[in-house]
């Protein structure tokens, strides 16, 4: 299976919300209901699984909210341009990242391949470091009494301590 993209003006969009509000009441109306496929001719139904319940939902709000969505399975290889792309960085800070062992890739040929599971589990794992810094920057704010205080407080603070 190849990546597939859908444009948000490409779904119905009168479905896609029907389908969301359908999606959503799982939880809310019956939190034991499973939505469940029917066959086309409508003689056997599956429910399914959590996990592509999640992905349904988070689906269908993108498309509901004027995004598109890319479906790509995880085996995927991704040239550098397209991984740069993902992470929203230029090619040269991509190569630094995979020269410095950051992201592993392979190299069949001349060009470098970045597997997407590799990628997604670099971006989960910097989001983590971003969420730790963010955390010890707050804790350190808190500590020097700086926390709760406005813009032009802090900026009338600074000026007078220095």
């Amino acid at each position: 299976m190849d990546e597939q993209t859908i444009l948000p003006e490409a779904a119905d969009t009168g479905v896609v919300v029907d389908l969301l509000q359908v999606l959503r009441r799982r939880g809310q109306d019956v939190p034991e209901a499973r939505a469940k496929l029917l066959s086309a001719d409508g003689s056997s139904a599956i429910e399914l699984p959590d996990g592509l319940h999640a992905v349904l939902v988070k689906a269908l709000e993108a498309l509901a909210s004027g995004y598109a969505i890319t479906i790509a399975p995880h085996h995927t290889t991704l040239t550098s341009q397209q991984a740069a792309d993902m992470l929203g960085v230029s090619r040269p800070t991509l190569t630094k990242l995979l020269d410095d062992g950051k992201i592993p890739f392979e190299r069949p040929n001349s060009h470098r391949r970045i597997k997407l599971a590799d990628l997604l589990r670099y971006q989960e794992r910097r989001r983590g470091e971003r969420q730790e810094i963010l955390q010890e920057l707050t804790n350190e704010a808190m500590d020097l009494g700086l926390y709760d205080l406005s813009g032009s407080a802090y900026d009338e603070r600074d000026s007078a301590s220095g």
